[in-house]
């Protein structure tokens, strides 16, 4: 019996040492840090630091994007932790963002507001923060991404002093004050949105995506919560498939298996679907990558470049909204759009977008590492500039402007997000960390129904 007790504790060491290794793998690979300061410095450089309203893209000139705030609210905590800004710049630049948001104009006028109830519009004017014109909604999924990178400030400042104790203040203010019950237009699933000129958006938030977080933050609300009942309602048109040989909850676009897990850790807890399934949504994510991964490797359309080292299908930008020949047949390429491939969604023009790898990063680094470097190394590093990686590019969007395909000329803010996060999570777990220490967070999940894991004794 003794010798059963040590061989256990044996195989038990081994088991911590090899995973301390390939955690200390990751965390001091040079390439991953130059990659993650990049990509801070996206967030750092090009906001202006009196606002801290993040541009949608850069350099090309746009609007402000409220998700993309979210993100960088978060990339600021990472920076100072990493040592890329000191504590007292990134809570200075924290407070400014905070103050700014919550001072914007809130009311139902058609412009010249920022928001109503506590919620944002999805894209702002860099100029004053008000409504960047009259067909953007009023967002909750983007709401929800900001509120997101609010509690993780409100969470990770938490010294005591004037600043950090500032920061705690507002973001508890930003947060109560959106009235997540309000926009519940057919109860319990939350709308996609409103607007002021014809009221609430038509479709509501269902099946698995991006707005697993939306919900959880809903839920958690100590002011203005919703139903217990909406996640499961919310879950309950998920469509549980295969494919390339992987059964998962399905989605097309590889960011809707990205976004919610930024910032949470669902690694061994599980709602009431997945509780049925087996697994959690962790390795759900984990084998939606795998799947992106192999379709490009299967190449089906038979696109150029596509390989088991340089894949990655997501939202993104892309060449231009044209019918061109490739391969001697008529085939559709497009600008901006959700692409994604799944069993039931296919939205393939030969579009790769490296945030598909990044943000699927703490999923499958074995895969998603390798390929990363490889598209630094593409084309004599061609993609890999001041800011980390752009946008997308198109090894088969060939013509005489772009006679070895097409490359973006844009970063774009919603996608730099999750590539440094993830990275983070990777490497040192701060982001889930920090945020399994959010009491809002907390409450969501298990009214949500989520247990087990880490929840346990929460």
């Amino acid at each position: 019996m003794k010798k059963l007790y040590l061989i256990i504790i044996c195989i038990f060491i081994s088991f911590q040492i090899s995973l301390s290794q390939k955690n200390e793998k990751y965390f001091n690979d040079g390439f991953l840090d130059s990659l993650e300061l990049k990509t801070f410095n996206y967030f750092w450089k090009t906001t202006n630091p009196n606002t801290g309203l993040v541009f949608d893209r850069y350099p090309t000139k746009s609007f402000s994007s409220v998700a993309a705030i979210g993100f960088g609210l978060t990339a600021y905590g990472i920076g100072a932790e990493r040592g890329y800004v000191k504590r007292i710049e990134a809570a200075e630049r924290v407070l400014q963002t905070l103050k700014y948001l919550y001072n914007l104009p809130q009311n139902s006028d058609v412009l010249g507001s920022a928001g109503y109830r506590g919620f944002f519009y999805h894209f702002l004017k860099t100029e004053n923060g008000t409504r960047f014109g009259t067909d953007v909604e009023l967002s909750t999924i983007d709401t929800a991404l900001l509120m997101s990178g609010i509690l993780f400030c409100q969470s990770y400042f938490s010294k005591e002093n004037e600043i950090e104790n500032e920061i705690r203040q507002y973001a508890d203010l930003l947060y109560r004050r959106v009235e997540w019950n309000w926009i519940l237009a057919r109860p319990p699933r939350i709308a996609m949105g409103w607007y002021p000129e014809k009221g609430f958006h038509h479709l509501d938030w269902v099946g698995y995506n991006e707005s697993a977080i939306l919900y959880i933050l809903a839920q958690g609300s100590p002011t203005f919560k919703i139903p217990n009942e909406a996640f499961d309602s919310f879950t309950s048109t998920n469509s549980w498939l295969e494919f390339n040989g992987y059964e998962f909850v399905s989605f097309g676009p590889l960011f809707g298996h990205q976004f919610s897990h930024c910032w949470i850790d669902f690694r061994e807890i599980k709602d009431n679907y997945m509780r049925v399934k087996g697994i959690d949504y962790f390795e759900n994510s984990r084998r939606a990558t795998y799947a992106n991964r192999d379709y490009a490797i299967n190449n089906p359309k038979k696109w150029n470049g596509y390989s088991d080292s340089l894949w990655g299908i997501s939202a993104c930008d892309g060449p231009a909204d044209v019918m061109m020949k490739f391969n001697n047949e008529e085939r559709r390429f497009i600008s901006y759009g959700g692409r994604g491939v799944a069993p039931d969604f296919n939205l393939d023009d030969g579009t790769l977008t490296p945030t598909a790898v990044g943000g699927s990063i703490a999923f499958a680094p074995e895969i998603c590492v390798p390929t990363l470097k490889t598209m630094r190394n593409y084309q004599n590093g061609i993609l890999w500039n001041e800011f980390g990686f752009v946008d997308a590019f198109n090894p088969s969007y060939i013509t005489e402007k772009t006679p070895n395909g097409w490359v973006d000329v844009d970063y774009l803010g919603l996608d730099q997000g999750p590539i440094i996060i993830m990275i983070e999570n990777l490497r040192s777990e701060l982001v889930w960390n920090v945020m399994k220490k959010n009491k809002y967070i907390i409450a969501g999940l298990k009214n949500a129904g989520f247990n087990d894991g880490w929840l346990e004794g929460k």
